[in-house]
């Protein structure tokens, strides 16, 4: 297959977007628009220009990844922002056939406005609801809690987290720089969700060692890992992440340009595959990181040799992997592995 038809064939297919961030994920004329709204300056007034510059091409490390945030957050300090762009991310994953998304943010970080931490959940998941309805893809949220910042603030988006159970969000993680903040500092936060029967997912393993992995699992409980891309590190917890089952969130794009890792081709990916981690592939960031589902797992095919039932079989682990109830899980399944099959024999 050339690389046209393989790209087809894996957008045509159903699959999971599980590690998403909804301030990294913003359409360039959607900011210039709310910027106008609102009276915010931005750097470039170009919507290509603007593209250009909030894709990331030049980090050293995951601060520097991080820092392009400060201008897709500074319009989406209003409840009409959030339930837009989190409408248009809905539309434009549906447009690649995504039929279940998980879309995480961090609350706190919309609220320099005055807006109430209860209205930054409410406006997403009217955007969310308005695009299930128009596009039939299925959506729910994350709460991130932020690494630097207090484990106070933590516990409040924990409560947040679980005075909205069964109305949209699904799980709790920590985002952030990795490095000096560790996670076991959160692990109250982390207890609060679990004790609630809430998801729990952490970023870890990306820009420090497998012991951030160590830290997430052991200490705060989490039952999924966002990147885990030095788990490698520690032969023996990768057994263990492998034993349990503890699904792997990989995002290839976003962690060559954060130097997670060198390039596509020395990602630990296909190591992981072959040793059968749960491992299914994310964007992390659409705008940021350039790409979409359909890409990630393009070049997995390209980079690292991937087979087509491979590539299926990472999709239907993102559709396992889900913060959803079993029964959910069950029919969305049913529903997507006759296409699954087909992607097989593609």
């Amino acid at each position: 297959m050339t690389e046209a038809e393989v790209h087809a064939a894996i957008k045509a297919a159903p699959k999971t977007e599980l590690h998403v961030h909804l301030d990294g994920s913003l359409r360039p004329n959607t900011i210039l628009e709310l910027a106008a709204e609102h009276d915010v300056e931005l750097p470039l007034m170009d919507p290509d220009a603007l593209a250009e510059y909030l894709f990331v091409k030049d980090a050293t490390n995951l601060e520097d990844y991080l820092a392009r945030f400060a201008v897709t957050l500074s319009v989406m300090q209003r409840a009409s922002a959030l339930e837009r762009t989190a409408y248009e991310l809905c539309e434009d994953a549906a447009e690649e056939n995504i039929r279940y998304m998980e879309i995480r943010y961090s609350p706190i970080l919309h609220t320099e406005g005055g807006l109430p931490l209860t209205e930054t959940v409410d406006a997403p998941l009217r955007g969310m609801q308005r695009a299930e309805e128009e596009y039939g893809i299925r959506s729910r949220l994350i709460v991130c809690g932020i690494r630097n910042m207090d484990p106070d603030v933590s516990r409040d988006l924990a409560d947040l987290t679980i005075a909205y159970k069964d109305r949209g969000v699904v799980a709790f993680d920590l985002a952030g720089a990795e490095y000096n903040y560790p996670a076991k500092k959160h692990k109250n936060a982390f207890y609060m969700v679990r004790n609630a029967n809430i998801g729990a997912t952490i970023h870890a393993g990306e820009a420090y060692g497998a012991e951030s992995i160590h830290q997430a699992i052991h200490y705060c409980g989490a039952q999924r890992i966002g990147h885990g891309t030095r788990l490698f590190e520690d032969p023996g917890l990768m057994t263990y992440v492998n034993d349990f089952r503890i699904p792997l969130e990989i995002c290839l794009t976003s962690n060559v340009q954060t130097r997670a890792v060198e390039d596509f081709e020395s990602h630990p990916l296909r190591q992981y595959f072959d040793l059968g981690l749960v491992v299914s592939l994310h964007t992390d960031n659409r705008l940021m990181s350039g790409t979409t589902v359909t890409e990630e797992y393009v070049r997995a095919w390209k980079h690292l040799d991937f087979g087509m039932p491979e590539v299926a079989q990472m999709i239907r682990n993102g559709f396992e992997s889900a913060f959803l109830h079993h029964d959910e899980k069950t029919e969305l399944l049913a529903d997507v592995e006759p296409h699954l099959q087909a992607l097989r024999e593609a």
